[in-house]
C-alpha cells in the first residue's frame, strides 16, 4: 500500500476535527493544484498517510487512512477538481516538526523538505518507518 501526506491548517481543520467524522471519515477538499488532485487519483482504499499541520505548528501530528476514492470535489464548480475521503487513524504519540525533518538525513530527500507547498504528497515507505520511529507510533 502507498504512503502520503495530507497538509492542512490546523485551525481551518485540525484531526481532533477529522476525528469527530468517526468512521465515515471525510472529504479531502479544496485542493486546486493538478500534481495533489493526481496524487489523490492514485489512492487506494486502506491507503495511509500523515496528517501534518502546515503555517501554524508545522509537525505530523497523525496518521490517517483512505476510505474513499478519488470523486468530485463537493466545494469545487468546476469537475475538473477531485478528493478522497479519509478517516482518522491515530495521534502521533510525538509530533514531528519540520525542523526535525529537515534536519534529519533520512528524510532529506522527502518531498515535503523539497516541495514543501505541494498540499498531497507521496511518502516513501523508508520516509514512513522512520518518521513512525521518531515519533513513537508502532507502523
Amino acid at each position: 500500500m502507498a504512503k502520503w501526506l495530507f497538509k492542512s491548517e490546523p485551525d481551518v481543520y485540525s484531526f481532533e476535527d477529522l476525528l469527530k467524522k468517526g468512521k465515515a471519515g471525510d472529504e479531502w477538499t479544496g485542493v486546486r493544484n493538478y500534481q495533489a488532485r493526481n496524487n489523490m487519483r492514485l489512492m487506494k482504499i486502506g491507503d495511509q498517510g500523515f496528517f501534518y499541520y502546515s503555517n501554524v505548528g508545522k509537525a505530523v501530528v497523525a496518521v490517517v487512512e483512505v476510505c474513499k476514492l478519488a470523486h468530485p470535489d463537493s466545494t469545487a464548480d468546476n469537475p475538473t477538481w477531485e478528493c478522497v475521503d479519509i478517516r482518522a487513524v491515530a495521534a502521533l504519540p510525538k509530533q514531528v516538526t519540520l525542523e526535525d525533518i529537515k534536519l534529519d538525513p533520512k528524510l532529506k530527500d522527502m518531498v515535503l523538505v523539497n516541495n514543501s507547498r505541494l498540499s498531497v504528497q507521496p511518502v516513501t515507505d523508508a520516509e514512513w518507518a522512520h518518521i513512525c520511529k521518531l515519533a513513537g507510533h508502532k507502523a
